[in-house]
């Protein structure tokens, strides 16, 4: 089956979205790629004056700019794989009528070119890194299992978003605002440690965004007691895989929605 769903046509075609996806986004643009990393560096320089030097709400953390700019990071990649894939379907309309295709290739595209610019995006973290004098921590290893889990939940997402888009316009709207909501309740501009309330903590990272913005910045940045992880506020207890089975619904779901709805598309775009 995995032979049959990756053969050499689908690669072949999953490659050439692929690269149609990465050049049409900043097709006309005088930089071009060059707004793949500036794009989060912009934001990260008004967060950090706004935040860290007018609002000090660094809260003790070391290396909090460097904690900062890998939220922003990882959080822009859930959010740009998410808004990209939701249009996906519908702006490959054209192509879904004239040939018969796979239709989660459309969506894996979408995924995959935001995965290139996550990578780009986090070689500006490494160079951060080594400006601010970031050890290398024998956490380092996890961060590539804790990337894979944000990309497994947010195509889950995608797959759903890309499939109700189809019949529903609304659900961009609706999503937009989830993602301004998701943004402020999610640890990104604030360190969790300035909730002193453990319960709204614990509320807080059963979203598996923010747990694995935890996760991430303790594997990579510092093991700081400031930095609160599921596995610390829960000791280890069995609350602490809530966000783990969230991401495994996430995913199920919205893959049954996107296959019972497929056969559709080509009449419905």
């Amino acid at each position: 089956m995995f032979n049959r769903i990756f053969s050499k046509q689908n690669r072949a075609l999953l490659s050439e979205l692929v690269r149609t996806d990465f050049k049409l986004r900043y097709q006309g643009s005088a930089l071009g790629y060059a707004w793949s990393l500036l794009r989060p560096l912009l934001l990260f320089v008004i967060l950090y004056v706004v935040f860290v030097k007018v609002l000090k709400s660094g809260g003790g953390i070391p290396h909090f700019p460097v904690y900062l700019l890998l939220g922003i990071v990882i959080w822009n990649f859930f959010y740009e794989m998410t808004v990209q894939s939701l249009g996906s379907i519908v702006g490959r309309g054209d192509l879904i009528r004239k040939i018969s295709i796979p239709r989660w290739i459309i969506v894996f595209s979408s995924s995959l070119s935001a995965v290139i610019n996550l990578g780009l995006n986090l070689i500006v973290v490494a160079i951060f890194m080594l400006v601010n004098r970031v050890d290398l921590l024998n956490t380092t290893f996890l961060l590539p299992l804790i990337l894979i889990e944000v990309y497994v939940f947010a195509l889950g997402i995608s797959l759903f978003l890309s499939a109700a888009f189809v019949k529903f316009r609304d659900i961009s709207y609706i999503w937009e605002v989830a993602l301004q909501a998701g943004f402020y309740l999610t640890p990104i501009l604030y360190s969790l440690s300035i909730i002193h309330d453990v319960t709204y903590q614990k509320i807080l990272l059963l979203n598996p965004m923010a747990q694995s913005i935890q996760d991430a910045r303790y594997s990579l940045i510092t093991h700081d007691k400031l930095v609160i992880t599921t596995s610390r506020i829960f000791g280890g207890g069995w609350y602490a895989l809530i966000p783990f089975g969230v991401v495994i619904l996430v995913l199920i779901g919205g893959m049954a929605y996107f296959k019972s709805q497929a056969d559709s598309f080509a009449e419905n775009i």
